[in-house]
C-alpha cells in the first residue's frame, strides 16, 4: 500500500521541469522572506539605474513579492505547464520558460530606457514567462474551454489569451499612477513566445 501511493501521489504526476520550477520558486520565496536583502541582489533593475546586472535576467523571474503574487504565478505554471511540457517535452519546455522570461524581461529594460527612467525600477515575478505558458497554451489548444474565477461561463483558450493581451497592453499604455505591474513584460513573454512557436512550428512535437 506504501509503495502504491508512493508511486501515484499527485506530487508524483507533476512533470519533472515543472516541479523543479514549481519547488525553486518556493525556495528562493522564502529566502527572500528569510533574508530580506536577498530581493535587492535577485530583482531586475532597469539598465539606466546603475544596479543592472546581467544574471539578473534570469534571477528575476524566481523572485515574487508577497504570497498573492507567487500563488496565482504558480498555479498557472501547474496549470499550462504540466500540459506543454508532457506536449514539447521537457528540453523544449524548458528552453521556452527560459527564452520567454528572459525576453520579458529585455522588453521590460527596453520600455524602461525608452521611458527615459533613471531611477531604479526593481521587477520581480515569473508573470513574464507564465504569460509565455498561456500564449503557448492558446496557440496549441486553441479550442480548450477554460474558466475564470467568478466567470461560471467557459472561455475558449484563444479569447483569453488575445483578451489578457489587450488587457495587458490598454494597462500599459495608460501607465496609470500606483500601478506597479509590469504590464509590457507580460506582453514581451508573450511576444518571443509567439516566436519560438512559429520558429519551432506549432502543429508538430518535439522531445
Amino acid at each position: 500500500m506504501i509503495s502504491y501511493y508512493r508511486k501515484n501521489n499527485f506530487y508524483s504526476h507533476i512533470p519533472a521541469f515543472t516541479k523543479n520550477l514549481l519547488i525553486i520558486n518556493l525556495i528562493v520565496w522564502l529566502a527572500c522572506l528569510l533574508f530580506k536583502q536577498l530581493e535587492f541582489y535577485l530583482a531586475l533593475f532597469n539598465y539606466d539605474s546603475g544596479y543592472f546586472h546581467a544574471y539578473q535576467l534570469i534571477t528575476y523571474m524566481f523572485t515574487h513579492a508577497d504570497f498573492d503574487h507567487i500563488f496565482f504565478n504558480m498555479l498557472a505554471l501547474f496549470m499550462f505547464g504540466g500540459v506543454l511540457e508532457n506536449f514539447w517535452g521537457k528540453k523544449r519546455f524548458l528552453t521556452y520558460y527560459m527564452v520567454t522570461g528572459i525576453g520579458a524581461g529585455l522588453v521590460q529594460l527596453l520600455v524602461c530606457h525608452l521611458q527615459g527612467i533613471m531611477y531604479p525600477v526593481p521587477t520581480i515575478g515569473a508573470s513574464g514567462a507564465i504569460f509565455g505558458l498561456l500564449l503557448a497554451f492558446g496557440m496549441l489548444f486553441p479550442d480548450t474551454p477554460l474558466f475564470l474565477m467568478f466567470i461560471p461561463v467557459p472561455i475558449k483558450a484563444k479569447y483569453m489569451v488575445i483578451g489578457y493581451g489587450l488587457i495587458e497592453f490598454f494597462f500599459g499604455v495608460a501607465n496609470r499612477t500606483g500601478d506597479n505591474v509590469a504590464h509590457f513584460a507580460h506582453l514581451g513573454g508573450m511576444l518571443f513566445g509567439i516566436i519560438l512557436i512559429l520558429c519551432w512550428g506549432k502543429k508538430q512535437y518535439y522531445r
